[in-house]
């Protein structure tokens, strides 16, 4: 969806730029592609090469001309084709002699030389990856990882506006379902139930969403583990069905874990909701200005401990969100700086039992000067019905 041109996010990296002594950027992750430039590819066979000074490069298929000239802010776009007769070559070796030629007046170049993650075009079944040649066609170009990072932590008034959309498709999700989850269905349609609601109501949501995905997990009851796929195991009653849930709307992301309970929670699992909760909220109480991220993770961790769980959970308990689901920053206790107001924080503490079953809670927060806004308006712990 076209969006006004953030001019405000687009400065900060620049500032940065100037900072690092770098002329351009020459980026191919999907998510740093829509940072700069506001344009979601199909393939991720595209790149930007975004200057200190004068306009963005935007290199993509001609297939996508149509949604390059609705969504993106730059006027220099360049195509290449998917296919060529007489070039055998994957369309990527395209975008990179584009992306080579684009940066011939530049001097100091940034790559995302070590990129850990990035999201997935819009297609999220097969993403695209750049060979050995893109990471050398550069010269001694720097690692401009760090730069977008850094830029990418503080979000703009228009990143909040569209992440507050993905929040609000989520919960409308989170609200179907509850509606509709019985026990007995398996956890795989119970999660279909989901990601077809956040597909199908979400894209054209509030006319503002151009195309809304749904990414979950669902467990229940014995099911709930730190990290295991959806299966065909039945939704329980009277125990709590997990929801791992991401929403992307038009490459804008949230993440949140959400319980359900068909019917009246076990006392047991009552009990542990009542300890994981008060975790929770000493760590959402911590998420102020100028406040460790190191702190955070010793508070959640040594809070997990002394409920009788040490060594819970084995996931980070704490991630930006932003045009990724997870991106930095982490909290960990051997480091990673302070928070800062504009930071939206996904809080996520868990714990799980031997064998099977647990719970974990998680939402995403704006940190303002005041302290931590909940972005989603689904409740925490276990929502019963």
């Amino acid at each position: 969806m076209s969006w006004p041109r953030d001019d405000a996010k687009l400065e900060r990296v620049r500032a940065l730029m100037t900072d690092e002594g770098l002329d351009a950027l020459v980026v191919r992750a999907p998510d740093n592609v829509l940072y700069l430039t506001n344009f979601w590819g199909m393939k991720g066979y595209e790149a930007v090469v975004f200057p200190r000074e004068g306009e963005p490069v935007l290199i993509c298929l001609e297939a996508s001309a149509e949604d390059a000239t609705r969504d993106a802010w730059t006027d220099d776009v360049r195509f290449l084709r998917g296919y060529v007769d007489d070039d055998p070559r994957p369309p990527t070796a395209r975008t990179l002699e584009l992306a080579q030629a684009a940066t011939g007046e530049h001097g100091r170049v940034g790559l995302e030389l070590s990129l850990g993650t990035q999201a997935s075009d819009r297609m999220v079944g097969e993403p695209t990856t750049f060979t050995a040649a893109w990471f050398a066609g550069f010269g001694d170009a720097a690692d401009a990882t760090p730069l977008l990072a850094r830029a990418r932590a503080n979000k703009t008034e228009q990143e909040l506006e569209r992440m507050r959309l993905a929040n609000e498709i989520a919960a409308a999700a989170m609200e179907y379902c509850r509606e509709h989850l019985r026990p007995g269905m398996k956890e795989s349609e119970a999660g279909a139930m989901w990601n077809g609601f956040v597909h199908g109501a979400g894209t054209g949501w509030n006319g503002q969403v151009e195309l809304a995905l749904g990414f979950s997990l669902v467990w229940s009851g014995p099911g709930i583990k730190t990290f295991t796929a959806t299966g065909d195991r039945p939704v329980q009653e009277d125990e709590p069905t997990l929801f791992e849930i991401w929403v992307c709307a038009d490459g804008y992301w949230c993440d949140h874990t959400k319980n359900l309970c068909p019917g009246e929670l076990r006392p047991v699992y009552a009990e542990l909701e009542r300890r994981l909760l008060d975790v929770y909220e000493r760590a959402i109480e911590h998420c102020r200005p100028g406040a460790s991220f190191a702190e955070l993770d010793r508070l959640v961790r040594d809070g997990i401990a002394e409920a009788g769980y040490p060594g819970q959970p084995s996931h980070p308990v704490c991630h930006g969100v932003g045009a990724r689901a997870h991106e930095p920053p982490y909290a960990h206790q051997a480091g990673g700086g302070t928070i800062e107001e504009g930071m939206v924080l996904a809080i996520e503490p868990g714990i799980y039992w031997d064998g099977g079953g647990g719970l974990r809670v998680e939402d995403n927060f704006l940190v303002t000067a005041d302290g931590a806004e909940k972005l989603s308006s689904f409740p925490d712990g276990v929502v019963c019905g």
